[in-house]
């Protein structure tokens, strides 16, 4: 089975019942997240008006495995920035592609714009 890595988007999609929470739901088991995106689902489910506490507590009960975000990741996430610059991408987004790229994975995004990239990871948008 291919390891997957779940962007902010796409958890954040399953949190607020979004389009293509469904396939979220499909492939949240034993899923990877780097602890960035995980940090930064819980702020954007604030700026979406959800109680702080009840949000991680939500994400703590997913089948998710948290992945520290190290010195290789923190690495391949700046060498990422140029390739990923034109489109504007965070450091959250390059954690989230750093990990992936890392780890061999596949990742699930609801961001439309990483498809254009052309970085050898396998980006699979949950709707289209």
């Amino acid at each position: 089975m291919t390891e997957i890595v779940l962007d902010a988007s796409a958890i954040l999609a399953m949190l607020l019942a979004e389009p293509g929470a469904d396939k979220v739901a499909g492939a949240i088991q034993g899923a990877s997240i780097s602890a960035v995106n995980f940090s930064e689902v819980g702020a954007k489910a604030v700026d979406h008006g959800a109680d702080i506490d009840l949000a991680f507590s939500k994400l703590r009960e997913m089948p998710l495995r948290v992945v520290p975000f190290d010195r290789d990741q923190a690495e391949t996430a700046s060498r990422l920035r140029q390739a990923t610059r034109s489109l504007g991408l965070s450091l959250g987004d390059r954690a989230c592609l750093a990990l992936a790229q890392c780890l061999g994975a596949k990742v699930l995004t609801a961001d439309k714009a990483w498809v254009s990239l052309d970085l050898g990871i396998e980006i699979v948008l949950i709707h289209q």
